[in-house]
């Protein structure tokens, strides 16, 4: 859900990460996410010939379900927040919205996960190979945007981010505002060579599955059951425990930052969030037809 993309976002994944769009695509794009996901995965495999009509068939197929099964469920999550956001809201409500999304992912991966195995299975050397390229031309400008200049840029840099996000559902704040939600962003933990590091860990494990797959053509029932771990491991930052104690850490004074936001709001401010979010249940509730 798109109010708490800032620290959800980063469950995305390759193989998978397309067919987030479905939840974390903004509301406009929800309508060609057919498309938006057949380009982003062609962006990185390169499909030939005989990939192409059915990889295309398959995100149709998962879209369908998404809009008929599961559209619904998120109207009723936007129609509740728009009611809780006239009240003060807590830090627990905010995770237990981020531990919402972690499973509707999850639900989301498992609902596709025989079509990812039969991509798995047709993929050959050169697309893993264009996979492995995609990745480094990603990390690099990541590097670009996250790993240079000293401490207070970088939380100059974060701070602006999450103020945009913001401005967006709220619209503008004032001075007095501004300050208080840069302390609270400043407060988060900041870590971008540890983020980089477990990018390049999850990557290097992705990359090694798709070629342990390619090499030895194991059932579909087996890659099923390589991806749903690999899927689930990266959904919960388990990979490695140093780095699930850091993103387990961001969650939480992500969702004190978000707190802050929402409970120094103004009656209008918290106006325009809920005409803004009743764009998104309009929408919604035309595409689960």
């Amino acid at each position: 859900m798109r109010p708490y993309r800032a620290f959800a976002a980063k469950t995305a994944i390759f193989l998978v990460a397309a067919l987030l769009l479905g939840c974390s695509a903004a509301r406009l794009g929800y309508s060609n996410g057919e498309t938006l996901s057949y380009w982003w995965l062609d962006s990185y495999v390169d499909f030939d010939a005989d990939q192409k009509p059915w990889v295309r068939k398959e995100i149709s197929d998962l879209f369908a379900w998404h809009r008929k099964t599961q559209l619904k469920s998120y109207v009723q999550l936007l129609t509740r927040t728009q009611k809780r956001i006239q009240g003060k809201v807590a830090e627990a409500e905010l995770l237990a919205d981020y531990d919402d999304l972690r499973k509707r992912v999850l639900v989301l991966a498992d609902r596709a996960l025989p079509n990812l195995a039969d991509l798995a299975l047709s993929l050959q050397p050169p697309q893993i190979a264009n996979i492995e390229k995609k990745f480094a031309s990603n990390n690099n400008t990541y590097r670009k945007d996250y790993l240079r200049g000293d401490i207070e840029q970088r939380q100059r840099f974060r701070f602006k981010k999450a103020l945009k996000q913001a401005e967006y559902w709220f619209g503008n704040f004032s001075d007095e505002q501004e300050r208080i939600i840069r302390a609270a962003s400043d407060a988060r933990p900041l870590n971008n060579e540890l983020v980089m590091a477990d990018r390049l860990q999850r990557q290097a494990a992705l990359i090694a599955l798709l070629k342990k797959i390619q090499a030895e053509k194991p059932g579909r029932d087996a890659v099923m059951a390589m991806l749903k771990d690999y899927i689930e491991t990266t959904v919960n930052r388990s990979l490695n425990a140093e780095h699930k104690a850091f993103f387990d850490a961001s969650a939480n004074s992500s969702a004190h930052m978000m707190a802050v936001i929402v409970n120094g709001t103004t009656p209008a401010q918290k106006e325009h969030f809920v005409k803004t979010l009743q764009q998104w249940i309009d929408d919604f509730n035309v595409l689960s037809m």
